[in-house]
């Protein structure tokens, strides 16, 4: 496993410290970008809703997917993020920024650029060279890189949703019984409460609560967007309670109730999908993962755009050791003139944005970036195991 980082800022950039997450097998390039912005946050008001019924009258399936999902297009102005009172009546908006793929943001002082995020150069296609992790002989691979990115399981099954509409993975009653066991504390598509991010320093965490973290980081100054490249493997957890990711966040505020992150990458977990696939992810909170912000499309956060990616659906395919490997391209940026947080895959295909409204610190800037892995482990459960 190796990882490699970069930061670009209008601050005297710190050392990056990298860690090697050696149950990840987590491969990553980051970069730091700087923009502008000028909007002011406030807390999201959540809506549980339920889950089975959401959509019941306006969906209409679009494909079963082989690993056993079914993908229902859903009008884009009915997805649950216009369950919140700041939406309600409105529809997704459209990125202010002009064109240009990848990332290229710097400022050397107050000024920062006023549109999207582009390249020095602007390249549509990028030859990568990817080479095998372990022995036995040699082989790499050379790859075009397409709008998107990154493949989903659901395509082999169907396209895409119609214009107007996107893609939801459809939540089934196997998925909340799951969500209301005690290890997931009854939280369906949120995190455990009090899991926290890794503070002051890029390290291993110290506690023993089974939540652990493995990153590198970049604090000290005003960030307005981050971009990874993260390798997708098959990460192996022990118990259905446990879970493995690979991700970026964007954070504001203090390690305290008032922690504000975006966040999106891949992870493996049982107790929320209900198998061991590595799937397309995001997740945000502005209250440190108590009451506010959720998984995905689970509450009235995250605005989709995007008619072909399937919040929460498996990758595929995925690499595997001394064989092909296969990674995803993120960029998360701040439009300078909505203020919302964009999610941007491969060369340029938008998935959607947070609105700035959700958020108290993040509805400015970043104040930090971390890139690495994260993991949950059920000490009980390998205890019974033995």
């Amino acid at each position: 496993m190796a990882s490699c980082c970069f930061i670009i800022s209008y601050k005297r950039p710190r050392p990056i410290i990298a860690i090697f997450v050696p149950f990840l097998l987590l491969l990553f390039f980051a970069v730091v970008v700087v923009a502008s912005s000028s909007s002011n946050g406030t807390a999201a008001v959540l809506h549980s809703g339920e889950e089975l019924l959401r959509f019941e009258r306006v969906r209409a399936q679009l494909a079963r997917s082989p690993d056993g999902d079914v993908i229902d297009c859903v009008p884009s102005h009915l997805q649950p993020a216009f369950e919140h009172p700041r939406l309600r009546g409105q529809k997704p908006e459209v990125s202010s920024g002009g064109g240009g793929h990848g990332c290229r943001c710097r400022s050397s002082g107050a000024e920062a650029p006023s549109a999207r995020p582009t390249e020095t150069t602007r390249r549509r296609r990028r030859r990568r060279r990817s080479h095998v992790h372990g022995g036995g002989g040699g082989e790499h691979r050379e790859d075009d890189d397409d709008e998107h990115g990154l493949q989903q399981a659901w395509w082999a099954a169907g396209g895409a949703c119609p214009e107007g509409t996107i893609p939801v993975r459809r939540t089934t009653e196997a998925d909340l019984l799951r969500a209301s066991s005690a290890a997931a504390g009854g939280r369906f598509g949120m995190k455990p409460r009090g899991v926290g991010v890794v503070g002051g320093a890029a390290r291993r965490d110290s506690t023993s609560s089974g939540h652990e973290h493995a990153v590198g980081y970049m604090s000290g100054g005003q960030f307005y967007g981050a971009k990874a490249s993260l390798n997708v493997w098959p990460a192996k957890v022990a118990s259905p309670a446990e879970f493995s990711l690979s991700q970026i966040w964007l954070i504001s505020g203090s390690f305290g109730n008032d922690l504000n992150t975006i966040e999106a990458g891949w992870q493996v977990s049982p107790q929320l999908y209900g198998d061991n696939n590595p799937r397309f992810f995001t997740y945000w909170t502005n209250d440190a993962y108590q009451e506010t912000g959720c998984y995905n499309l689970h509450c009235s956060g995250f605005v989709q755009t995007n008619s072909r990616i399937a919040m929460g659906a498996a990758i595929s395919p995925i690499s595997s050791f001394a064989g092909r490997q296969f990674d995803i391209t993120l960029l998360i940026w701040k439009d300078p003139k909505q203020g919302h947080w964009w999610l941007q895959l491969g060369s340029g295909a938008l998935v959607g944005y947070w609105p700035s409204f959700l958020f108290s610190h993040l509805g400015a800037r970043a104040d930090m970036a971390q890139f690495g892995g994260e993991v949950a482990i059920n000490f009980e459960a390998r205890q019974l195991a033995c």
